[in-house]
């Protein structure tokens, strides 16, 4: 038995972490070279983005985080603080000459159980947040539908045991229309005929205050829902906000897409890479790759895939602003990624 949740775009911890993207988007589509690690924190009202930022470009963060704040849908009222310096010299000397920007652990991971090479929980559970989002942005009757949200979902076997579907809404609607909507519109579609699914929908009854009203946010703080559902290790290292020489980001990219072409290419039904990096050095302390029946492919990642930072950075093309798209409804199992591109040899 397998559970995943996800969040919506709404979610004050998303929030933070789109902000967060939005702002190293900025700066590396007018400075491709620049090193940007920022953190965003909200909070009733309030949000404060602090963190280190080399670059030529100069960027208004508040500007920034205002602009991504409405576009997710929220209205109230947003006073912005900053506190950002350059990145530290010392970080810096290991970053210039090709080294890692951190050191850390990073895994990636991929499995033939669905088309888009992830646990079929995780798929299911992101869908649910993302048809949420399509459903208040697009559908004629879910002008109630706010966008804070979650979802969670429990595979046993094959089967969808339960679903819990908790969406942020006004105060003139009341539960059980809400579920009739949200069965017919959003949870039908998914499963077809539910059978015996247990579903949950808005469990506490009523969900009309959401993000920084209801709630504090901060980036990276949603680890599992960016990846692999906690299915498998998570070396720690968050994504958002981070140009690509935090290897906690291009590192985890970089082993993502060897797992996923590994096993798309047939050498295995599911595959983890583990990769692991000291600051300011280019090649990986350890890199391994094993197979679902616990065959050694280490060999083989070694010879097709390059782990040096550097290396990850032009491969990938992570230079580009990019980053934005990534920060709500994970990182992986999405058109349109590098990282997700399966090439055949």
């Amino acid at each position: 038995m397998k559970t995943v949740e996800s969040v919506t775009e709404g979610h004050p911890d998303k929030v933070c972490d789109q902000i967060a993207d939005a702002i190293l988007d900025a700066y590396l589509s007018r400075d491709p070279a620049s090193r940007v690690a920022v953190e965003v924190f909200g909070s009733h009202g309030a949000l404060m983005i602090g963190g280190e930022v080399t670059s030529q470009a100069e960027i208004d963060l508040a500007q920034v985080a205002e602009r991504v704040y409405r576009d997710i849908g929220y209205d109230d009222e947003l006073e912005v603080f900053t506190n950002v310096e350059e990145q530290s010299r010392d970080i810096a000397r290991g970053v210039d000459v090709g080294g890692a920007g951190d050191q850390g652990i990073m895994y990636g991971y991929a499995t033939c159980e669905t088309s888009e090479f992830l646990p079929e929980p995780v798929v299911l559970a992101n869908r649910l947040t993302w048809g949420l989002a399509d459903l208040r942005r697009n559908h004629p009757e879910f002008t109630w539908l706010k966008p804070d949200g979650k979802s969670q979902v429990t595979v046993d076997h094959g089967r969808v045991d339960a679903i819990v579907v908790s969406a942020q809404h006004s105060d003139d609607i009341g539960v059980a229309e809400i579920k009739k909507l949200l069965l017919k519109h959003l949870v039908d579609p998914l499963l077809g005929d539910p059978g015996a699914t247990r579903i949950y929908v808005n469990p506490t009854g009523s969900f009309v205050d959401g993000g920084f009203r209801a709630d504090t946010g901060l980036t990276g703080r949603k680890l599992m829902v960016d990846t692999y559902g906690g299915l498998i290790p998570h070396g720690g290292g968050a994504f958002s906000g981070k140009d690509p020489t935090k290897v906690d980001r291009s590192g985890a990219y970089m082993a993502r897409f060897a797992a996923k072409n590994i096993v798309a290419n047939g050498h295995a039904k599911n595959c983890l890479v583990s990769v692991a990096y000291v600051i300011g050095k280019e090649e990986p302390v350890m890199l391994r790759a094993v197979g679902g029946d616990g065959r050694d492919l280490t060999g083989y990642l070694k010879d097709q895939f390059d782990f040096r930072p550097r290396a990850i950075i032009e491969r990938l093309g992570l230079r580009r602003p990019i980053y934005r798209q990534t920060a709500a409804y994970g990182h992986f199992g999405r058109d349109g990624f590098p990282w997700e591109h399966i090439v055949l040899n």
